[in-house]
């Protein structure tokens, strides 16, 4: 009967504190966890899991390794935001698997990803067919977004946290030169002090970065 207790009220405790440690990490849809949140989740289920499987250890034993797991978490999200570098290399970019109706089977290679999934995807989208589509760009969370031909373009960031997307300048057809000149008639003389840069159909909408 103690054991019964004891398993009933780890349980309990277990369960309002992974809700809390969850609330804390921040509001993730399922399907766009990074990697990092998803191996924090794996660890945090098997961390309770021991502790709901043995009434005998210690609970703070097992409070203590989430908690950690936690602050490796927050720490993580906290640098993510600061450094694009550190996105990449955590997250990845997302990749353009179909450009005008071809499909990049270099690409598709490079990101391990076979025909099955792309056109169940492009399926679940209501897209009968690969021509139809103008891009097709597989988001590094591997939601697959897609852009008809009859539809209205993708909106692709030019800069972001001051640093240049080589590869959507490369999709509109840009190069470096002609970013720069267009953000120096902005007042930019440098892409470091921009927060957001993007080709809208009115010309570059620009967002600084705060100071401070």
């Amino acid at each position: 009967m103690e054991d019964f207790l004891t398993v009933v009220w780890r349980t309990i405790f277990l369960y309002v504190l992974i809700i809390i440690v969850l609330r804390l990490m921040g509001k993730r849809e399922l399907g766009q966890l990074s990697v990092i949140d998803l191996v924090i989740s794996v660890l945090i289920a098997e961390v309770a899991a021991f502790a709901l499987d043995d009434p005998d250890s210690s609970l703070f034993l097992s409070v203590v390794p989430i908690l950690l797991l936690l602050i490796i978490q927050v720490t993580a999200s906290f640098i993510s935001l600061k450094s694009k570098k550190f996105r990449d290399v955590v997250d990845g970019d997302p990749a353009v698997i179909i450009r005008e109706g071809v499909i990049d089977e270099t690409e598709m290679r490079k990101q391990r990803y076979n025909l099955d999934d792309l056109l169940q995807q492009l399926r679940e989208q209501q897209v009968g067919s690969v021509t139809e589509v103008e891009y097709a760009i597989l988001e590094p969370s591997g939601n697959l977004s897609v852009f008809k031909k009859d539809g209205s373009p993708p909106i692709l960031p030019l800069i972001t946290d001051g640093f240049v997307q080589d590869t959507h300048l490369m999709l509109i057809g840009k190069s470096r030169d002609w970013l720069f000149e267009e953000i120096k008639k902005s007042g930019y003389a440098e892409p470091d002090h921009i927060f957001f840069c993007s080709l809208e159909a009115e010309g570059l909408h620009i967002q600084a970065k705060k100071t401070g």
